[in-house]
């Protein structure tokens, strides 16, 4: 039985992308801003013992010609690559299906950071055809910030908070209770149909539960994304008659296409317990760890991002001690969000490929990768499935 562990480390980028400039990131460097904020303010080095052997900073060394701040050279025991994206957006949905073969190469519609973000007349549109009598924020927002701003509004008007960011993205955010779950979920189905033109890549179902100053987001998020234009790799190797378990927003943003199922978990802890879980069935589990984005990226928090990354990978030791010899794992990410940048929003950089089991035991520097494409180009391999984008990692 074939098993491939694909672990998606949200946002974990390693920087230098080439065209980092052009979006205002150039100098943005998630891992090594972490690492060098440990050094000067808790007074150690970012301890990732397990990530270090696969090879993180040797593919961090790829980018930058030295590790990162604290670290030094060791033996590594797996594959290492550092890839850069050609998909137009350094958003979550284009940075997961460059990986899985598809780059975006078309321009997503994106909402000005204005103090009106979204159109006046999509906001009529919207109320029109739902029955509200207005919205709140309408502008770019962390999604906590805005929540703790406006809930208690929007609990007492009924009105639910709209916000996005420099992402593709159109946000809808209201209470569980006293708004209603479905109800969200049914507007954000309409905002759907209404944003298909331009094409805007997700529209995302926020909801939240408690009362006033003590709010809390819950795991019934849903994103509304569109379909990808061509066959993923997860597709393919369904199709070749493979198991496909996409864990965490892993359905929501292959728009629930090319698995044989999905898993849903709220945290870290939980995210490991199901992926263990999963691997009974075999084939590739694929599980995006959400929360150094969710939690630490876009809430510009290096401590608490680092914690996090020394909290898994002690988690990836007791792993790879679990798995089966003949298992193979990929860890990689889909962009960058350093939580030293300016902002509250991803940051363009390369991220590191790291690959262990099977053939790609033992060290082997595999070098800068042109396109994200290359990882669903191996991936595929191992499965027997050829990808239209990329180029196998050998």
């Amino acid at each position: 039985m074939k098993r491939l562990f694909w672990f998606v480390l949200d946002s974990l980028g390693i920087g230098g992308a080439p065209d980092a400039e052009k979006y205002g990131d150039s100098g943005s460097d998630t891992l090594g801003h972490i690492s060098e904020w440990f050094v000067k303010y808790e007074g150690r080095s970012l301890d990732l013992p397990n990530l270090r052997s696969l090879g993180l900073g040797a593919a961090y060394q790829l980018v930058h010609r030295h590790q990162p701040m604290g670290w030094s050279e060791e033996c590594v025991t797996g594959t290492f690559a550092a890839a850069s994206e050609i998909s137009t957006g350094k958003d979550t949905p284009s940075g997961h299906w460059e990986m899985a073969g598809v780059p975006v190469k078309w321009e997503w519609a994106y909402y000005p950071d204005t103090q009106e973000s979204f159109p006046s007349a999509l906001l009529s549109e919207i109320y029109l055809q739902s029955g509200l009598e207005g919205s709140l924020a309408n502008c770019h927002a962390s999604g906590t910030v805005v929540i703790e701003k406006y809930g208690e509004k929007s609990v007492q008007t009924g009105m639910p908070i709209f916000y996005t960011s420099a992402d593709s993205v159109f946000q809808i955010a209201a209470h569980e209770d006293h708004f209603g779950l479905e109800r969200l979920y049914q507007l954000c189905e309409l905002v759907r149909e209404l944003t298909l033109e331009p094409l805007l890549g997700r529209v995302i179902a926020r909801p939240f539960v408690g009362e006033s100053e003590a709010f809390t987001r819950t795991e019934n998020r849903r994103d509304f994304a569109v379909r990808p234009p061509k066959s993923t790799v997860l597709e393919l190797i369904k199709d070749a008659g493979h198991e496909v378990t996409g864990l965490g927003k892993i359905g929501d943003i292959f728009a629930h296409v090319g698995m044989t199922k999905e898993v849903k978990a709220n945290g870290h802890n939980q995210l490991w317990g199901r992926t263990r879980e999963a691997a009974a069935e075999g084939g590739l589990i694929m599980t995006n760890f959400v929360d150094f984005d969710m939690l630490f990226g876009h809430r510009r928090d290096p401590r608490g991002y680092g914690l996090a990354l020394e909290a898994w990978d002690r988690e990836l030791g007791c792993f790879l001690e679990e798995r089966l010899p003949d298992d193979v794992v990929v860890i990689t990410a889909d962009h960058g969000n350093d939580p030293t940048w300016s902002g509250t929003d991803h940051t363009r950089e390369r991220v590191p490929v790291l690959m262990t089991g099977g053939q790609f035991s033992g060290l082997s520097n595999a070098g800068i990768r042109d396109s994200f494409s290359d990882i669903g180009a191996t991936i595929g391999k191992f499965f027997g499935v050829e990808v239209d984008e990329g180029t196998v990692i050998e």
